[in-house]
């Protein structure tokens, strides 16, 4: 970026984790989980203890190749070569991309508990997921100070929201007045070892993002030490709310009407306070999950940008207009969100919800576990460090594993995809 560009501070960069995070893996996630009942909570425990250890891991290789843009692609990169480096920003873009229809269709269910007509259909719920990803994206082409705006903006309302119902529903509520919504500690019928694997991958979708701000590090400012800073400080915060306000949830409505809803928190409110109420809550979750939608579209061009320039990605990726914005990376990996979104969209809302999130859950993984190991090899030395990066992997790892055969299948088929680029541009290189 040029020097006049605008920069992410300590606040903004730290909203672009805690946006991320906190998005549609907390406003529908309570659906995916209603099957489990209360033993989520094993789920919870695991993806919570696993994100701050990933969180340690970035903070520290962010330190070590401070304004190094590109997050988990540049420190694969540093660790393994140009060969792993590509093979962890093929996939990490994957996630991205693979991410943002699960955030647009989470915003579209609860723009749906509004306005029912938006949603009457499947064809006009895709549509509507459709436009809501392309009006990110015309944010985010307006320049890094238009889209970071938009960010600490939901950012601070959804923080604030979500902290007042957290506390509504955990503390100021009598038992008795929900005893009928409680749930059955484990109503799946699987042993909690089961469910335990199963749901670590599901609430692990709640805390992705933790290693948003490694990713436009070149336009933060005092990189070395406000990506660490942001890193943590980002993920505690979204990790405290994301929990309080779930359990908050799965506490007041009935599993079997949580399965299926589009709206769990509008529909967790009605019961108490009324049809305004819900569509107060309704109304702060769609603009909340337009910040999340937002920052993981910010993403979508970020990352290319950084690859490119490395020359791993095509060059058209590595271009950026007057005001900064790589508007090649932002296009296509819209088209491809929305392509995606088109896929499926006869699928229930939920339905798409949770294959989405498991896809993108399983294509970040990898990057997670190879910049584990990135750390591992460059403190070698250094046992603190050393047993952090161990720790991380090893959760990397049986996080991968839980994510389901489907997932990984189309997480491997589309890694494959990816291997005729990278020799093309390798021939592309020997010849020049």
């Amino acid at each position: 970026m040029s020097g006049t560009a605008a920069r992410l501070g300590l606040w903004t960069a730290t909203a672009l984790v805690v946006g991320n995070m906190i998005g549609s893996g907390l406003f529908l996630l309570p659906s995916s989980l209603a099957p489990y009942g209360a033993a989520s909570a094993l789920g919870w425990a695991i993806s919570g203890l696993g994100s701050l250890l990933l969180a340690a891991v970035f903070a520290r290789l962010g330190q070590l190749r401070p304004g190094a843009s590109g997050g988990p692609y540049a420190f694969a990169q540093a660790g393994f070569g140009d060969a792993v480096g590509f093979v962890v920003a093929w996939c990490y873009w994957i996630s991205i991309w693979s991410a943002v229809p699960a955030i647009a269709i989470a915003l579209t269910g609860y723009a749906g508990n509004l306005l029912p007509a938006l949603t009457a259909t499947p064809a006009r719920a895709a549509a509507c997921a459709i436009v809501t990803l392309w009006i990110c994206t015309l944010f985010n082409l307006g320049g890094l100070r238009t889209a970071g705006g938009v960010q600490l903006l939901t950012t601070l309302v959804k923080v604030a929201a979500l902290v007042v119902f957290a506390l509504a529903g955990l503390f100021w509520f009598e038992p008795a007045a929900v005893a009928t919504a409680a749930p059955a500690f484990n109503p799946s019928g699987h042993s909690l070892a089961e469910v335990a694997f199963a749901t670590s991958a599901l609430t692990l979708w709640a805390f992705l993002g933790l290693e948003s701000a490694t990713v436009p590090a070149g336009s933060v400012h005092d990189a070395e030490r406000t990506v660490p800073r942001a890193t943590l400080l980002g993920t505690a915060i979204a990790i405290v709310v994301t929990i309080a306000a779930c359990s908050a949830v799965m506490r007041l409505v009935p599993a079997a009407e949580l399965a299926h809803s589009s709206a769990p928190f509008a529909d967790a409110v009605r019961p108490l306070f009324g049809d305004a109420a819900a569509r107060v809550v309704a109304l702060v979750a769609a603009i909340t999950c337009l910040g999340a939608l937002n920052g993981w579209v910010l993403m979508l061009g970020q990352l290319p940008l950084a690859v490119a320039r490395d020359g791993l990605f095509p060059a058209a990726f590595g271009r950026v207009d007057a005001n900064g914005t790589p508007r090649t990376g932002l296009l296509l990996g819209a088209v491809l969100s929305s392509v995606l979104v088109l896929a499926n969209y006869h699928a229930s809302l939920v339905s798409l919800f949770t294959w989405s999130i498991l896809l993108s859950t399983a294509a970040s993984l990898l990057p997670f576990l190879v910049c584990a190991l990135a750390l591992l090899r460059l403190e070698r030395g250094r046992p603190l460090l050393s047993l952090l990066a161990v720790l991380a992997a090893l959760y990397a790892a049986y996080a991968l594993a839980g994510t389901g055969t489907q997932a990984l299948l189309w997480g491997a088929g589309l890694l494959l995809a990816g291997l005729p680029c990278y020799l093309w541009l390798r021939w592309r290189q020997q010849q020049r």
